[in-house]
């Protein structure tokens, strides 16, 4: 029997748009529609810096908004602040940025723009701008990090080209595999995820993806050529 025979009309098309929506979200991963994280941003294990990341959707487009914040004395220093922050839609494949905004301490404003219709990236930085061919599936530094809260890693490789005011290159990560992370959060099943090197790249890369709170990304370790370390891990959620 079907539905709208046993309810009257508003009723029932009241009851069908529910499951509707309860079929879309079944099938397309997605965060809370507000979710935001802390982490303390260490190098070699002293803690410099504060990090607060907030993302905003509404399953059609999205915001991520990015605050770094010196710790102790380098709270007084300006290479202790940095603001960024990157806006576009959320379509089947994750995230399309269509603007990234990136400001470090007092230096100036640099921005991405992403012309998908006319497949250019468009890049501004301390007056100079320039534009180049715009692949497809392009991301900048926050929504690679956080598009795989809408579009786990499957397979075991994620490529893309990552964008900034600075410039383009191509990202390629293997799924190294599952491990429990302890943090000052709690411990979380995570996905680790690890950059392969290309020629000339001397930075190493290992990212970890938390699989039960949609796949957020909870620390980023960088070490770079001369062995500093630079850790990104989460202290807390909200939501």
């Amino acid at each position: 029997m079907r539905l709208d025979a046993v309810l009257a009309p508003p009723a029932a098309a009241a009851v069908l748009a529910m499951l509707a929506i309860v079929t879309m979200a079944g099938a397309l991963a997605a965060p809370p529609q507000k979710v935001t994280l802390r982490y303390d941003v260490s190098q070699n294990g002293i803690t410099l810096v504060e990090a607060i990341e907030t993302l905003e959707h509404d399953g059609r487009s999205y915001r991520i908004r990015a605050e770094w914040q010196g710790k102790g004395v380098f709270a007084l220093s300006a290479r202790g602040k940095a603001r960024r922050s990157s806006e576009g839609a959320v379509g089947p494949k994750g995230l399309a940025p269509r603007q990234f905004r990136d400001q470090r301490g007092d230096g100036p404003l640099g921005m991405a723009r992403f012309e998908w219709a006319k497949k250019v990236l468009i890049r501004e930085r301390e007056g100079r701008i320039e534009s180049e061919s715009l692949p497809e599936h392009a991301q900048d530094r926050l929504s690679f990090a956080y598009g795989f809260a809408f579009a786990p890693p499957a397979g075991g490789e994620v490529s893309a080209f990552i964008a900034d005011a600075r410039g383009m290159s191509r990202h390629r990560y293997a799924v190294s595999g599952r491990e429990t992370l302890k943090t000052s959060a709690g411990e979380f099943e995570s996905l680790k995820l690890v950059k392969q090197r290309e020629p000339g790249d001397d930075r190493a890369t290992e990212i970890w993806l938390a699989v039960k709170r949609d796949y957020l990304p909870i620390r980023v370790l960088v070490i770079e050529k001369d062995g500093t370390r630079l850790d990104q891990i989460v202290t807390g959620i909200e939501s």
